[in-house]
C-alpha cells in the first residue's frame, strides 16, 4: 500500500478474480489527497445512495471497539496496524470504533472534562492508520451500556439528584457533559497527521450512541428529542461529515402512528423506546442502522429460523429506508455465536454466506440499503476479547473468502451499474 495519505477506500480491485484459498485481492484505491482535503473527498448521502466524489460508495467492513486502547500502549501499537492492513487486504473499506471510554480503568475521560492524553493519542493513531491502509471510520461517542450510567454518576457528584440512567436523556448538566465531550472530539487537532477530525475525509461518519435505549420512556419522546438536540449541535460544529444516530432497528411508540409493523412485526414488538423510523427523520441525521443478532433476539429458533428472521430483517428496514426515510441504509452490526467450536461451524458460515448474499442483492438492486459491518474483527492472541462473535480472519477461512467475494463484487458494481448493468450473481 502506497504511504501517501488515501481517503477512505473506493473503487476499483486490481483483478476481479473468483474466490480462492486465500484472501482477497488489495483495493486500489482511486482517490489519495495531500495536505488540505477538497469537499468532495467526504462520503456523503445522496438519496438512498452514498457517495464520495459523486461516485456510489458501498461501505463493507468491520467493528474493533478496541483499537483505540490497544493503540494508546507502545507494546500493543502493532496489533492496530495489523488488523487494519489485514482488513485493507480483505477489501474492506470501513471500520466502526468506539471514540469513547469513560471512567473506569484507563478511560479516555476519566471525569467531565478531563482526557487521558496518551489514550487520546492512541485515537489519533487509529485514525492516521485507518487512513494509510484506505479505510474510513465510523466513530461513536458515548454508549448506551455503561456509557450513560458514568455520565449520571457524574453529575450526581456535583450535587445532581438524579435516579435513573436515562437521566442521561433530560439533565441539563448531563447533556452538558456530553455535549463537551462531543466538542472535544470533533476539535481534536490529530498529533499523527495535524488534521482536526472535523475536517478529516477519513472519518465517514460521527455516532451519538451506540445502541441507545430510553426504557423509562416507551413512548419514544425522550430519545426523539435528546437526538433532536444532540443532532443540531453536532450539525453545528462539523457540517462535512455524516450523522446517524446508532440504533439497532427496533420500532416504538411514535412509529406505531406510522404503521411501522407492515415492515416489521417483530421490531414493532420489542419497543425499547428508540423509534427506527422517526429518529431516523430527524433533520441532521443522515443515514439510517440497524444491528441484526437474531441468536440473541430470537434464542430458541432453528438455524434456518434464524436465517429467515435476518433476510426478513434487513429487506424491511431496508423498505421503510426507501419508501419513508428515503435516506441510505447501513447494517452497522451483524454477527452470530456458533453452536460448534471456534468460528467454522455451519451454522456461521451460513449466515455469513447469507447476511452477504442479501445485502449484495439489494446494493444490485440500487436499494437503500448500502452495506454492512460485522462484529467483530480480533487478531489471535487476543482470547481475552473473546465474546463468541469474534472472527479472527486466518482461523475462519470459509469466512474471509466469504468477505473477500463479497468485497470483489460489490467493487465490479461501480462499472457494471455504469456500463452494461448488473449480471453478476452471488452464490
Amino acid at each position: 500500500m502506497a504511504k501517501k495519505q488515501l481517503v477512505c477506500a473506493l473503487l476499483w480491485v486490481s483483478a476481479l478474480v473468483g474466490p480462492g484459498p486465500g484472501p482477497g485481492p488489495i483495493i486500489k484505491h482511486a482517490y489519495g489527497y495531500g495536505g488540505g482535503a477538497a469537499a468532495s473527498d467526504f462520503v456523503k448521502a445522496d438519496g438512498t445512495s452514498f457517495t464520495v466524489n459523486g461516485q456510489l460508495f458501498y461501505p463493507n467492513g468491520f467493528n474493533a471497539y478496541w483499537l483505540m486502547s490497544k493503540a494508546s500502549k507502545p507494546s500493543e501499537m502493532d496489533k492496530v496496524s495489523r488488523a487494519l492492513r489485514q482488513a485493507s487486504s480483505h477489501g474492506m473499506t470501513v471500520v466502526r470504533t468506539w471514540a469513547f471510554k469513560d471512567g473506569g480503568y484507563r478511560p479516555l475521560q476519566s471525569s467531565p472534562g478531563v482526557y487521558n492524553e496518551d489514550m487520546f493519542k492512541g485515537l489519533d493513531f487509529v485514525i492516521s492508520e485507518a487512513k494509510k491502509y484506505g479505510l474510513c471510520l465510523i466513530l461513536s461517542l458515548v454508549n448506551n451500556f455503561n456509557g450513560k450510567r458514568q455520565y449520571v454518576e457524574w453529575a450526581m457528584q456535583r450535587g445532581e439528584n438524579l435516579t435513573s440512567e436515562d437521566d442521561f436523556y433530560t439533565n441539563y448538566l448531563v447533556k452538558t457533559f456530553y455535549k463537551n465531550h462531543v466538542k472535544t472530539i470533533l476539535l481534536r487537532n490529530n498529533t499523527k497527521t495535524g488534521v482536526v477530525y472535523k475536517d478529516d475525509p477519513s472519518i465517514m461518519a460521527w455516532e451519538l450512541m451506540n445502541e441507545g435505549r430510553c426504557t423509562s420512556d416507551l413512548s419514544g419522546l425522550t430519545m426523539q428529542a435528546w437526538i433532536e438536540e444532540m443532532a443540531g449541535y453536532v450539525k453545528a460544529i462539523d457540517r462535512k461529515h455524516l450523522l446517524e444516530v446508532g440504533l439497532e432497528g427496533f420500532f416504538g411508540g411514535l412509529d406505531q402512528n406510522q404503521e411501522a409493523i407492515q415492515y416489521d412485526s417483530f421490531a414493532s414488538s420489542r419497543n425499547v423506546g428508540s423509534d427506527f423510523i422517526s429518529n431516523n427523520q430527524i433533520h441532521g441525521i443522515d443515514f439510517a442502522t440497524i444491528h441484526l443478532y437474531p441468536n440473541l433476539w430470537i434464542p430458541h429458533a432453528d438455524d434456518a429460523t434464524q436465517l429467515s428472521f435476518l433476510r426478513d430483517w434487513i429487506h424491511s428496514h431496508s423498505k421503510a429506508a426507501d419508501e419513508i426515510l428515503r435516506k441510505p441504509l447501513l447494517v452497522t452490526e451483524f454477527g452470530k455465536t456458533s453452536r460448534f467450536a471456534g468460528c467454522n461451524g455451519v451454522d456461521k458460515v451460513a449466515f455469513y454466506r447469507t447476511a452477504y448474499a442479501v445485502i449484495y442483492k439489494l446494493i444490485r438492486a440500487r436499494s437503500a440499503c448500502a452495506g454492512g459491518l460485522f462484529w467483530q474483527l480480533l487478531l489471535p492472541g487476543m482470547e481475552n476479547l473473546n465474546d463468541g462473535y469474534e472472527i479472527i480472519l486466518s482461523d475462519c477461512p470459509s469466512i474471509a473468502n466469504i468477505i473477500s467475494r463479497h468485497s470483489r463484487l460489490i467493487s465490479s458494481l461501480h462499472s457494471r451499474h455504469s456500463l452494461w448493468g448488473l449480471t453478476s450473481t452471488y452464490r
